[in-house]
This record gives C-alpha cells, structure tokens and sequence, in this order.
C-alpha cells in the first residue's frame, strides 16, 4: 500500500508541471495582440484612419454632417485650446487638445469613435456629456490605438479631444455595426 501512495505521488509530482506547461503554453498562444487585442472587428476603422482620403479640420471647427472619411483634427497646446468644457480626465500640461461640432448626426443610434494614436474623448450632446457605451484600445495596431462607442440622438454633436502627444490626430466616427 506505501508502494501505490508513492507512486500515485510521483505521477502526479511529474504530471503537475508539464499540465501547467501545456495550460501556459496555450495561453500563450492564444493571448491576442495587435489588431486582435480589440474586443471587436476593427477593419472598417482601420481602414479609414490609414487611408490618404481624410478631411482636414481645425480645432473649433463645425462640420454640417459625419464625414464619409477619416478626420484629421488640427490640434493645439492644452493650455491654448479653449476646449468648451474642462475635460473628464486632465491631461498633462505638454499634451495637445481640440475640439469640433458635427451640427447633425442624422440618425441615433450606437456610433464608434476611432483615434489612431492615445487620447481622451469627450462626447457631448445638449450641453452634457455622454457616457461611453463601450470601449476598446491596443497599443501594436498599426494606424488605430483606441475605440470609444456612444449612444448618440439626433442632432448636434460635439467632441472634445486632450491628452494627445503629437499636435493632429485621425478620427473617424461610425455607425457601430
């Protein structure tokens, strides 16, 4: 009987760390990165933030309806850019800031907005701000760093970009699918 608990012992004291060889082997294979590291498909915002079609707009700007191309917001030192309303989250003071109003998104309904490099949105629609519904981000996705989803009504919209370390940034924004 000492023989079997001895080796019913050994078997498991060789079999624990090759099953968690195996189980962290698996993991890290099935880790994503990149592009996968997003919690959904992001094709479609990729596409439009690394495409040469963009609209230039300078901060304050006021656009009549969404773009069917990426945005290339011009944006200013935090401290100059005159953002209407403080941001959510204060950046440090060598970031650069913008914003621009879009007067009518058409149709409500639950919109993405795509950054290609880090910073903080703010939404904002009669006044308030809006709440995100979703959001996402991956450092080693060539072209795109950051998603952020909002239930947006119809009507105007305003956004407000901080906390950016090059003076542009592309956007896009879309119907979420």
């Amino acid at each position: 009987m000492s023989i079997r608990l001895v080796r019913f012992a050994l078997s498991l004291a060789t079999s624990i760390p090759i099953g968690l060889g195996l189980w962290i082997s698996a993991a890290a294979v099935a880790e994503p990165s990149g592009c996968a590291a997003f919690k959904w498909p992001v094709e479609r915002e990729r596409a439009l933030l690394t495409a040469a079609a963009a609209a230039e707009v300078a901060s304050g700007a006021e656009l009549a309806s969404l773009p069917a191309d990426a945005i290339v917001l011009a944006l200013r030192p935090g401290a100059d850019a005159a953002l209407p309303t403080p941001p959510e989250r204060p950046a440090p003071p060598d970031r650069f800031a913008g914003f621009m109003r879009i007067k009518q998104i058409e149709k409500p309904g639950l919109y993405t907005i795509a950054l290609s490099a880090g910073g903080w949105i703010d939404a904002l629609q009669n006044g308030h701000p809006l709440k995100p519904a979703d959001f996402s981000g991956a450092t080693e996705c060539d072209g795109l760093r950051k998603l952020v989803r909002y239930r947006l009504a119809a009507g105007e919209l305003s956004l407000q970009i901080s906390g950016v370390a090059t003076n542009t940034i592309r956007l896009a924004i879309v119907p979420a699918d």
